[in-house]
């Protein structure tokens, strides 16, 4: 049963932090908050936990993953990231935004786009999530908490815990989130693209 975590969403305690972080790093598969959503997440090296997101979320290997970074430096051994992507990725963030690039070695393939070998990154905005990447001193593995045939995260705690509370083995409540689409940007040979209009805007591709 899935141990349930009521953190403010604006001033988190830290004590309750540390306890998702240890979950984390047992093995555990969370439900924590961004600005746009609730996400499941798990850590990045870990195949089990990786593997429950999916069986969750019922995901195909075709699925474009993300990652949830601390800052650039972070992003940078994850994605090959050039000057204009550099440039762009240091104006829009932290943000609602995903950004999909070229992966590095240090990416599993297990996580890469089986054909592009891309992967998302993230650098997001709301405070808890950002002290789960600090506190963990790694990225996260992540995926917006849509489940099988439904076309919107859910965004009630108690609807959410009535639904994993067998799948996932921690629940961090931050109150309704209603759900909105991060914007997604693609980066090619031929520049950057927003494949997916979400709360985040970036009038420069416009």
């Amino acid at each position: 049963m899935a141990q349930i975590l009521q953190i403010h969403p604006e001033n988190p305690q830290l004590r309750l932090i540390h306890r998702a972080v240890d979950t984390l790093r047992s093995g555990g598969v969370i439900v924590y908050p961004t600005e746009s959503s609730y996400a499941l997440a798990c850590q990045v090296d870990d195949k089990n936990a990786l593997d429950k997101i999916r069986r969750i979320r019922q995901l195909s290997d075709k699925h474009n993953f993300t990652l949830l970074c601390k800052d650039l430096a972070q992003i940078s051994m994850f994605v090959k990231l050039g000057n204009d992507a550099h440039r762009l990725i240091k104006s829009l963030t932290p943000g609602p935004f995903t950004f999909i690039l070229d992966a590095t070695r240090e990416v599993p393939r297990r996580l890469q786009h089986p054909n592009k070998k891309t992967i998302g990154v993230r650098i997001p905005s709301h405070p808890i999530a950002q002290l789960l990447i600090a506190e963990l001193g790694e990225p996260l593995f992540t995926s917006t908490l849509v489940m099988p045939g439904d076309t919107e995260a859910m965004s009630d705690p108690y609807d959410i815990r009535e639904r994993l509370e067998y799948e996932a083995d921690l629940i961090i409540d931050a109150g309704i989130i209603p759900f909105e689409s991060s914007t997604m940007i693609e980066f090619t040979k031929t520049g950057a693209e927003i494949i997916r209009q979400g709360i985040g805007l970036a009038p420069m591709l416009n």
